[in-house]
Formats: C-alpha cells, structure tokens, sequence
C-alpha cells in the first residue's frame, strides 16, 4: 500500500517515521516555483504520521493514516499526482529528486 506525503516549506513538513519508507520524492513548481514537496511512501503499517508546522508555535500533529488516499501501486500514486499538477495550461510540473 502508498501514500503520497505532503510538505510545503515555510509552512509545515511531514516526517517519514517507522512503518513508512519513503520510494520516490518530487518537487512540485508552479511557474518555476518550488510550491511543495511529496513523497510517495510504502506504508507498511498503519501509522501515525508527524506533520510538522514551521511556524510559531510550530504545532506538531499525529495524522493517523487511515485518514490518507492509498494506492495499491506506486504507479498509481504517480499518476494521482500527474492529475494533481495536469490543469490546463499552466505552467505546473513534477520534478522527481534524485
């Protein structure tokens, strides 16, 4: 099973902890700008997932998740985030980090 992880900089990240293991990670850029980034990760349990504000009070958030999308293959979690970022036409692309 994978989920797809959200962080935005500036605002809040979520941690890869026990039970997740990160498989491919990619910058999302909206007009050449680094807007987030997301991680898709194999879930090999449920999990409570840390998401971290970077802000003062800079709040921290256990996300249970049975709460996150899941996908049966990672491929179909790659085509989830081409839906997210295919709109139009702007100007918006994954970048995957090698």
């Amino acid at each position: 099973m994978y989920v797809i992880l959200t962080s935005r900089d500036g605002q809040y990240r979520t941690e890869i902890s026990d039970g997740l293991l990160a498989c491919e990670t990619y910058d999302y850029l909206f007009y050449g700008e680094k807007k987030a980034r997301f991680v898709i990760a194999s879930l090999e349990r449920e999990v409570k997932i840390r998401v971290v504000e970077e802000n003062p009070p800079r709040a921290v958030n256990a996300i249970s998740s049975k709460f996150l999308e899941k996908f049966a293959t990672v491929e179909a979690a790659r085509a989830r985030l081409r839906e997210l970022v295919g709109f139009g036409d702007m100007d918006m692309q994954l970048c995957k980090i090698v």
